[in-house]
């Protein structure tokens, strides 16, 4: 079983644990905090046999092969070389980050290392995001004109580190990452976007807005939020139709509807899955070289290319070209 050890105590912890306790190739073997009596509790709580009172010494213990890094977002690139040059695989929390230079150097140590750096984006796990892919370059729907992504929630924790724009907070960072990449899943890479934020009174972006052009006049625009009503939604506009996946990224209802006429709708269920088990699933047979990782260099460094892009459209009010 591949050993992964956490780097944090973060709460999306319990998501990864629960993955891993569906699997029989991934075993959590502890996890590291900067505050020792934390980090000893966390792993009481949890059954973990061992606990580190520091990321360093985490890094040091020949005992993990592989650590999951759910740092606050400004620190996910940094210690994710941090361990990959400390001889350890790496699966880091979305979204690596806004700079496509440092992504891209962060692969380049785990090349030269020869191991596996991926992004966890655990929702393009699910069947469903598979199977909808599939119809399609089917043609389910006909030839794509128009893709449209949704992804908003309540963050009622005022201290959260998702309300300090100096730790990578923001509606876009935290939520907003998952439309881009459902757009860029069905519609290919922008060739230019534009963004539109609200911000708090510290600077961080709670509302976010952005529409994108995609090759051959294809349409893109998304929406997230930090103090909304909780909503998602991922779709395709087709000539001959329409495709739709209600909970995209919680995957709460696993299934798609295809609308080819107006009254014409055929949903298709997807049977269950947990896709924090299949994205570890995936992580752990990529370091065993059975399957090459969902998610490597290209996507990350292409979804952080387009993050970069809607902040310094939204900074600057104008439309940003990433041709």
């Amino acid at each position: 079983m591949l050993r992964l050890a956490l780097l944090s105590t973060a709460q999306i912890n319990d998501e990864i644990i629960g993955g891993a306790a569906e699997s029989e190739l991934v075993s959590i073997v502890g996890a590291a905090s900067r505050d020792p009596a934390r980090a000893e509790a966390y792993a009481t709580e949890h059954g973990f046999e061992r606990w580190w009172g520091s990321y360093e010494d985490l890094l040091a213990d020949s005992q993990v092969d592989a650590v999951y890094v759910a740092l606050p977002n400004v620190m996910h690139v940094e210690w994710s070389i941090r361990a990959l040059e400390a001889g350890k695989h790496v699966l880091c929390e979305k979204p690596m980050g806004r700079d496509p230079d440092a992504v891209a150097r962060a692969f380049d140590v785990a090349e030269r290392a020869g191991l596996v750096l991926m992004e966890a984006f655990m929702y393009r796990h699910h069947p469903q995001i598979k199977r909808a892919r599939e119809l399609l370059d089917e043609g389910a729907i006909g030839e794509i004109r128009i893709v449209r992504a949704a992804f908003s929630s309540t963050l009622a924790k005022p201290d959260d580190v998702r309300w300090k724009p100096e730790l990578g907070g923001g509606a876009l960072l935290d939520v907003g990452c998952y439309c881009v990449s459902g757009l860029r899943l069905f519609a290919g890479e922008p060739e230019s976007v534009f963004g539109e934020q609200t911000l708090t009174p510290s600077g961080v972006d709670v509302r976010f807005a952005g529409t994108a052009r995609f090759a051959g006049g294809v349409l893109g625009h998304f929406a997230c939020g930090l103090d909304t009503a909780p909503s998602q939604g991922l779709d395709a506009v087709g000539s001959e139709g329409s495709l739709l996946l209600s909970h995209p990224f919680t995957a709460d209802v696993e299934a798609i509807e295809v609308r080819r006429e107006e009254t014409e709708v055929e949903r298709i269920e997807i049977e269950h899955a947990n896709r924090y088990r299949l994205q570890l699933e995936n992580f752990a047979r990529a370091v065993s070289g059975e399957e090459p990782p969902l998610l490597g260099r290209d996507d990350a460094v292409a979804q952080a290319r387009v993050l970069d892009a809607l902040l310094r459209s939204a900074e600057s009010g104008a439309p940003t070209s990433l041709q």
